[in-house]
């Protein structure tokens, strides 16, 4: 142990994996970890946005202690993970002499360093992308069974990890196109699969949800070069930090010598490029291209090692990061330190003031699955999301948290009225109104399915209630949102339904009612997708139908 990893490492280490600890359990939630605590609330082989292991890490966390440590703990341990791997990835015999570099290059990559203590998909990505690396360098020197057990389970957990894991493995095994015909590569692969069978099931019982939000649903805009190419650069940068010149340029003069350094250029070039051409079409989030970090850590540290001017600037550069970064931190905890307000600053607020008001009723928050999460996390008190036609749909449209409020008095908060019986601040000045309801009742899950009729105007209509209950008719209105090329819904409007048949007073239980209607004129200039909803009691209406793109 003390050959491969020198006593420094190690104390650098624990005081590293301390300093996670102690900031993860002063920081509050950001809205995203709230949202992956909820997942974990009820576990699941699936959910709307992200395969499971973020919420697995968060049950496992929440086993050992409460409270945002409860939430990060196994962020912290996976953190140090990632570093051992990658300083074991080294074999630059000169590394012992450098280990406080190493620790200044990995400690300057912005957003690993966050992810050190933060509960977010990119932190098992992070470590199993290093961990796939590590076997996979092994397993082109041993291909024993034990090791290719390994490699495939290592696979699945990518995979578990975030769906942008398989360009990990795509990348990689394009630089080594032979192990197309290397059978101790395809048992890895046929086993990473059987292991991923949990998933693809959940995908199928929930009609690929993930899938289709991802391709076609995630909100999008016009093309703007600033926004999306040039704003894709930009964040290529921001994920290095302060190092980016020296990273990049060890990049960019690195030689492959055999096929794990080949790898790990294919793996950064290949995301890169990837994302590049994407950025073409939508915008490309920071964290997104968030695995090259772990191959580029190898490089720039290998460069380092023998280039004595870039390694003397690395190091400069490097204090002076690790001084940003750790203020950045306090920042984090106590906002004056900076005039800037960030998701960790305030909530406990916010929910200490609401729930004061609302007392031990529960909230609905309209369109909001980050303060719903929010709210229960730090009051208790049960929450949802009601998702209506100006917004999009997420894991509480599929996840049947409508029952836990239906039937009860519930305080209804929104920031788009003026009004209401009580109201509350966030710490960025938006105000929110909130309106007691009593016997809540919604119906989002009830589904909407366009017909276009072969001939003429009329489309048909089929709405299918998968409730275990009846619903009075009297209790649904119709209306149709219409959106341009980019599904932002510019108009809404109420919307006429013939029936097809006589159909009584109520739309039973797993029944199927039929319909049919004519497009209502608008005032948007050429719509091109409308979209069915359904307004119960005189909520907003709902997602109940899918986009339809509208045919010339």
């Amino acid at each position: 142990m003390s050959q491969k990893f020198p006593k420094l490492f190690l104390v650098l280490l624990a005081i590293l994996f301390v300093l996670n600890l102690i900031q993860a359990s002063v920081t509050e939630l950001i809205y995203d970890e709230a949202y992956y605590w909820y997942y974990a609330q009820n576990m699941a082989w699936g959910y709307f946005d992200h395969p499971p292991m973020v919420a697995f890490l968060i049950k496992l966390s929440s086993f050992l202690f409460d409270g945002e440590l409860g939430v990060r703990f196994m962020s912290c341990v996976l953190s140090v993970g990632t570093y051992v791997i990658l300083w074991d990835l080294i074999d630059n015999p000169k590394k012992k002499d450098y280990v406080v570099h190493f620790f200044l290059l990995v400690f300057s990559f912005t957003l690993m360093n966050a992810y050190g203590f933060l509960t977010l998909p990119d932190t098992p990505l992070l470590f199993f992308t290093a961990l796939f690396l590590w076997l996979y360098k092994r397993f082109l020197k041993d291909t024993s069974l034990p090791t290719t057990l390994l490699l495939g389970l290592v696979m699945a957990a990518l995979m578990y990890s975030k769906y942008h894991a398989v360009l990990v493995i795509l990348f990689v095994f394009l630089s080594n196109i032979k192990l197309i015909a290397n059978k101790k590569a395809w048992l890895a692969v046929v086993l990473a699969l059987v292991c991923y069978i949990p998933h693809f099931v959940w995908l199928y019982q929930n009609d690929f949800v993930s899938i289709t939000f991802h391709l076609y649903e995630r909100p999008n805009q016009a093309y703007s070069f600033d926004g999306f190419t040039l704003g894709y650069f930009l964040n290529l940068i921001v994920i290095i930090g302060l190092l980016f010149y020296w990273v990049y340029g060890a990049l960019f003069k690195f030689r492959t010598t055999d096929k794990f350094s080949k790898a790990l250029v294919y793996l950064v070039y290949g995301i890169i490029i990837f994302f590049f051409i994407s950025s073409f079409n939508r915008r490309v989030q920071a964290q997104w291209a968030i695995a090259i970090t772990i191959p580029l850590v190898v490089i720039a540290f290998n460069y380092m090692l023998d280039n004595a001017k870039s390694r003397k600037w690395m190091y400069r550069i490097g204090l002076f990061s690790l001084i940003l970064l750790l203020y950045a931190r306090v920042w984090l905890v106590y906002q004056p330190l900076f005039p800037v307000l960030y998701e960790t600053h305030g909530n406990k607020e916010w929910v200490n003031e609401l729930h004061e008001k609302a007392g031990d009723v529960p909230v609905v928050f309209e369109n909001s699955y980050r303060r719903a999460p929010m709210y229960e996390f730090y009051s208790g008190i049960p929450a949802i999301s009601l998702n209506n036609f100006m917004y999009r749909k997420n894991q509480y449209s599929i996840d049947g948290s409508e029952e836990k409020v239906r039937g009860k008095k519930v305080l209804y908060v929104t920031k788009y009225r003026n009004s209401g019986d009580i109201s509350y601040m966030h710490l960025d000045s938006t105000i929110f109104h909130g309106t007691f309801i009593e016997n809540f009742q919604s119906y989002r899950n009830i589904k909407c399915f366009v017909d276009k009729s072969e001939t003429g105007t009329a489309y048909g209509l089929k709405v299918y209630n998968p409730y275990p209950f009846d619903i009075p008719l009297e209790q649904l209105k119709y209306t149709i949102s219409y959106s341009n090329a980019y599904k932002q819904v510019e108009q809404m409007l109420p919307l006429k339904v013939k029936a097809e048949e006589f159909q009584g007073a109520l739309l039973k239980s797993k029944d199927t009612l039929y319909y049919s209607f004519e497009l209502p004129l608008t005032k948007m200039e050429n719509p091109v997708y409308f979209r069915i909803g359904i307004s119960e009691n005189g909520l907003p209406p709902g997602l109940n139908g899918q986009p339809f793109k509208i045919r010339e």
